[in-house]
């Protein structure tokens, strides 16, 4: 059996990680070095940097700051905001990324994820799809949740699946930085509709929201963010309940 993961998130918005409610609101988190130097001590599976503002700002992702955390950390690294050609993709990997997450470049030009996969490798490509419910549908949103399309998230799932991606990393846009548990619901209509790995975001609070996102959200990682940056919770208390709670988790 797979190991579930637990995963850090850094939002980074000018050269800060920072977090917000529903993808507004953003309020200081601290220095990403010093937290992904934290969490990586601390057991985390792996750790998510997301230059949010990159893609609203039509510029490339922060690469000093992507090469300062990859040396800071030694769990693998996935590096997204502002990705858009295979050649910005092997610059960030060259930086210490080993893993890189698309988003709105995927849905504007979905044969990117093709390409991508074919340079790098599945196991490299991460697709993050943000996405709200919106009367009875959940519709993708792209550009920091700031641009709704008609797309439904589990369309387009199936799609990014058979482009080559190597993993879906499913934002709730809804739930984002509530506190009030994962979109279990969507989480686990997306776990039987593809075979790769599903990493839920957003909404997470407790403790009980992790195991929740794993049992009846059928994640195969859970993401945190605010939790973790605002001291809610350490991760190997969190590790431990899971495992206390038969969660198959690395300690």
């Amino acid at each position: 059996m797979l190991t579930k993961r637990i995963i850090p998130c850094l939002d980074i918005k000018n050269g800060r990680t920072v977090k917000g409610v529903n993808f507004v609101g953003l309020r200081d988190a601290g220095d990403p070095v010093a937290l992904a130097k934290k969490y990586s001590e601390e057991g985390a599976d792996e750790l998510v940097f997301l230059d949010i503002s990159a893609t609203e700002e039509r510029r490339k992702t922060l690469v000093p700051l992507v090469r300062e955390v990859a040396q800071a950390i030694n769990i693998p690294f996935t590096v997204g905001g502002g990705i858009s050609s295979v050649e910005d993709v092997e610059i960030l990997l060259r930086n210490g990324a080993d893993k890189i997450s698309i988003n709105s470049s995927a849905v504007k030009n979905p044969q990117l994820i093709n390409e991508l996969a074919s340079k790098f490798g599945s196991q490299c490509v991460v697709v993050a799809i943000d996405a709200k419910y919106v009367n009875g549908t959940w519709l993708v949103h792209l550009v920091g949740g700031k641009q709704a399309t008609e797309i439904n998230l589990f369309d387009w799932a199936k799609e990014v699946e058979q482009r080559g991606a190597g993993e879906i990393l499913f934002t709730s846009m809804d739930n984002d930085g509530t506190k009030s548990g994962f979109a279990n619901e969507a989480l686990a209509q997306l776990a039987t509709l593809v075979n790769i790995p599903i990493i839920a975001s957003g909404g997470a609070g407790t403790m009980a929201h992790f195991l929740d996102g794993f049992e009846l959200g059928k994640a195969d990682a859970c993401l945190g963010a605010s939790v973790f940056h605002f001291n809610e919770m350490t991760i190997p208390e969190l590790k431990t309940y899971l495992k206390t709670n038969d969660i198959a988790i690395r300690i």
